[in-house]
């Protein structure tokens, strides 16, 4: 064998597979781009097509309070993911389990408590 000549043939299904993967994503472009529909009309052309036309623009800024209360969500839908497996596992997990989910819950009602002392849960 030459130094110059050697070919992993391990590699070689790799090499297929990323080839033929390109050339699948790359024919369904072109392929949807010769077959797609050219005849662009008003309601067509406006920023959203449902129907409805803009009354302001799209750039607006939101409030501080839309992302707290999202956060805050969040956090609440976690706990959730949290509380669903220690239900399913109680019975493993004993007292000692039922303690640390007592702490958790404490701490996030702590926060809760905060925030709505904080008037973060106020929409206005």
């Amino acid at each position: 064998m030459n130094p110059g000549s050697y070919l992993p043939y391990h590699f070689l299904p790799v090499v297929i597979f990323l080839l033929l993967g390109t050339a699948v994503g790359v024919g369904m472009l072109v392929f949807s781009w010769l077959v797609s529909p050219r005849r662009p009309y008003p309601e067509k052309l406006i920023t959203y097509e449902s129907g409805i036309t803009p009354f302001m623009d799209a750039n607006q800024k939101f409030s501080i309070r839309y992302y707290l209360i999202a956060m805050l969500f969040l956090i609440f839908d976690i706990e959730a993911v949290f509380l669903y497996p220690w239900a399913v596992a109680y019975n493993k997990i004993g007292l000692y389990g039922l303690i640390e989910m007592i702490i958790f819950i404490v701490i996030l009602l702590v926060g809760y408590i905060y925030a709505w002392r904080k008037g973060a849960l106020e929409w206005e």
